[in-house]
């Protein structure tokens, strides 16, 4: 059986995968890893990815390179989201992975991100032919994807991201009620222009993909080690994530880094991201969402798969 490799570089966490494939859309994992390394730290407002951010992703991703190496994969597959895109320095980063690491990096856009994302999703949580709307909450921007089954109806990729919200708004430990009101305003203002794209969401289940949905559903189920096989599917009331909003947002980040489900480099976003979570939910009128431990980079490892399949 041969062997690839999936490499999603995130504004805030980059994570690898290594599986032996079964076949065009069966794999068996056989290592999985994920760094909070914040690639896109200050990256606004001047567009440029900062040094001591870049330093930190090109020490993972040289550590992932060789992790897959040890696994003898046949190809790797490295995309890069909305840090790398939005960045004016981008073509020199992926230069210096390159140089580095030896991995090529395709950067992606939001549509394809999307594309790529759903493809995960609907593998992870066997959606069938289900219509729903996938969210996928990224550390730059956050994408929303409406499918019925493997057909996309429309896809939307926005600023939205926890690290571009938290920078921007969060500046108190913790937030003030002020500062969460800001987010809380900047998301609905750019839902209500979402709305047009998205008109009819009857009959559609929300599913929530990506770190905050994940982390929550980890601390919600109490877990102390995480558990890709009990987060998948779990579902989130909107009471339950207004509860953890108000518990999160009360704490000091110093307590937040303490909870055992939360990583402690996603303590200080996890609060911007609960707020958008919780607006979209509200804006949209669902009473709860679903968390797929599924996402980008399974559909990165799948749509690899599909091509070597075909070229095979």
């Amino acid at each position: 059986m041969a062997v690839y490799a999936a490499i999603d570089i995130g504004t805030n966490t980059l994570r690898l995968l290594v599986a032996e494939a079964v076949s065009a859309d069966q794999f068996t994992i056989l290592h999985q890893e994920q760094t909070i390394a914040r690639l896109g730290e200050g990256l606004m407002p001047s567009r440029l990815l900062q040094d001591a951010p870049t330093r930190r992703s090109l020490a993972v991703l040289g550590r992932f390179a060789e992790t897959a190496r040890r696994f003898n994969v046949l190809h790797v597959a490295a995309v890069a989201t909305s840090a790398v895109r939005e960045a004016g320095n981008r073509e020199e980063f992926v230069a210096a992975v390159l140089r580095d690491s030896g991995l090529s990096i395709r950067v992606i856009d939001g549509n394809e991100e999307a594309r790529l994302t759903l493809l995960g999703v609907r593998h992870g949580l066997r959606l069938g032919s289900r219509r729903v709307l996938v969210m996928d909450i990224g550390g730059g921007s956050t994408e929303f994807i409406l499918a019925n089954g493997e057909v996309i109806e429309t896809m939307v990729s926005t600023g939205l991201g926890v690290v571009k919200l938290t920078e921007a708004h969060l500046n108190s430990d913790p937030p003030t009620p002020g500062e969460l009101e800001a987010i809380e305003q900047v998301v609905a203002d750019r839902i209500g222009r979402l709305r047009v794209a998205l008109p009819d969401l009857t009959g559609t289940a929300l599913i929530g993909t990506a770190g905050t949905p994940t982390t929550l559903a980890a601390i919600d189920l109490g877990l102390t080690v995480y558990s890709p096989a009990r987060v998948d599917g779990h579902r989130l009331s909107m009471t339950r994530t207004r509860q953890l909003l108000h518990a999160l947002a009360t704490r000091p980040l110093v307590e937040r880094r303490e909870i055992p489900a939360l990583e402690p480099g996603r303590a200080d976003v996890i609060v911007a991201g609960t707020v958008l979570l919780v607006t979209v939910m509200g804006a949209f009128g669902y009473n709860e969402s679903v968390v797929s431990d599924s996402g980008l980079r399974e559909g990165v490892l799948l749509d690899l798969l599909s091509q070597q399949a075909l070229r095979g």
